[in-house]
Parts: C-alpha cells; sequence; structure tokens
C-alpha cells in the first residue's frame, strides 16, 4: 500500500516527487541505443570489513564501509552497508563547498539547507525520506559541520517498497580522514568523488559484493 505521507508536499525537495515517485522514470534512459548502464562494484576490503575497493572502468578506489560491514539482513541502526544493487537517485550538496564536478554530473542536485533532514524512524510515515527540520520524529539533520554532506548522493535502498526497520539514509558521501568507518553508506574522498561524479546518471548501479 502506499504510504499517504508520499502525497505530501516536502516544498524544495526533489527527492520526494521528482525522484523517489514510482513515476519518475528511472529506468528511461536504458531506451534502445543508449550505453549499457555503467556499474560500480563495490567489495570489502580483505582483512578489513569496514573498508572496501570500488572498481570501475578498470580503475580501483578505496572506499569506507558500515561499521558493520556488509549485510544481506540490513537493519535500522545496525551499521551495515546493505548488500544489494543500489541506484543513484539525486544529490544533495553543500551550497557553499560545492565541488567543481558536481556540473559534470546528470543527476538531478539540490543544495542542502538549514532545514534539510532525513528520517530515520522506523515507525513514522515519512521514514527514509527527507523532511524539512524541525521534525518531531527521529531524524537526521543533512547540514553537517564534518563535510560529510558536502556531496550526497542518495541511493535507492529501501525506497520502494519501504520496510520499517529495513534501514534509511544509505548514501554515497565524503569519507571521514583515515577512512573511518559509516553508519552503512559508502564514502569515498573528495578526489575519489570528484572522480565519480561525471559517471553518475540514473543507470548508474552500484553492486555491493562480499
Amino acid at each position: 500500500m502506499r504510504n499517504k505521507a508520499d502525497k505530501k508536499d516536502h516544498s524544495g525537495y526533489l527527492f520526494d516527487k521528482t525522484i523517489i515517485s514510482q513515476n519518475c522514470g528511472w529506468d528511461s534512459g536504458l531506451r534502445k541505443g543508449r550505453r549499457k548502464a555503467p556499474v560500480i562494484a563495490v567489495r570489502a576490503r580483505p582483512g578489513n570489513p569496514t573498508q572496501g575497493l570500488l572498481s570501475i572502468n578498470g580503475r580501483v578506489f578505496a572506499c569506507a564501509l558500515g561499521r558493520g560491514s556488509i549485510s544481506a539482513a540490513k537493519r535500522e541502526g545496525d551499521g551495515a552497508t546493505p548488500l544489494a544493487t543500489l541506484r543513484p537517485l539525486g544529490i544533495f550538496y553543500r551550497s557553499d563547498r560545492r565541488p567543481s564536478a558536481i556540473t559534470r554530473t546528470s543527476l538531478k542536485t539540490a543544495p542542502i539547507r538549514a532545514d534539510t533532514g532525513w528520517c530515520d524512524a522506523p515507525g513514522d510515515p515519512n521514514y527514509n525520506r527527507p523532511v524539512r527540520l524541525p521534525y518531531q520524529a527521529s531524524h537526521e539533520e543533512m547540514l553537517r559541520s564534518d563535510g560529510l554532506y558536502d556531496v550526497c548522493i542518495v541511493l535507492d535502498w529501501n525506497m520502494r517498497p519501504r520496510r520499517r526497520g529495513r534501514g534509511s539514509a544509505i548514501f554515497l558521501h565524503m569519507a571521514r580522514p583515515g577512512l573511518k568507518p559509516t553508519e552503512g553508506c559508502i564514502a569515498v574522498p573528495p578526489h575519489t568523488m570528484a572522480r565519480l561524479l561525471p559517471l553518475l546518471s540514473r543507470r548508474t548501479r552500484l553492486v555491493v559484493q562480499r
């Protein structure tokens, strides 16, 4: 059943109606004559399950994974990166730290504002959705001072259908120094993000494997 919250007008958040919506045309780029969708493979680094190796077009980059490594049974709060094929839906970014490479992606973008949040409360109607702050239920503030969301690519984990407690806010974002573990996201250093941005579109697939 479609969640009633999907009909709410989160004015200014392009991800609700034009990206997360079933009618947004995710696969419109797969029409006859288009090139095969780019694939980004992500695997855990041998001997260090909270770090990974991200490969595309023969190039391999280091990345950070969740503190719970990779899991096929992803649950809210377990800190694991889901074992899944993920699609990028759009990009949030800090307008005051906007990297030049973001102009080279075909994904839709939206600046992070002081009232941009993401709901992570499994029992809330807007679970795993962007919300406007202040917001009563548990949520994440997207405007961060640590630089992790200077570029934040929303991935389609647990979007449609949404399942309560299956995990929220799974992003591809900037990494902490030393590739410290995430809360379940995939994170890369700034120079890697700059290389990836031009390659990302709604046809891209991130294949997370063990």
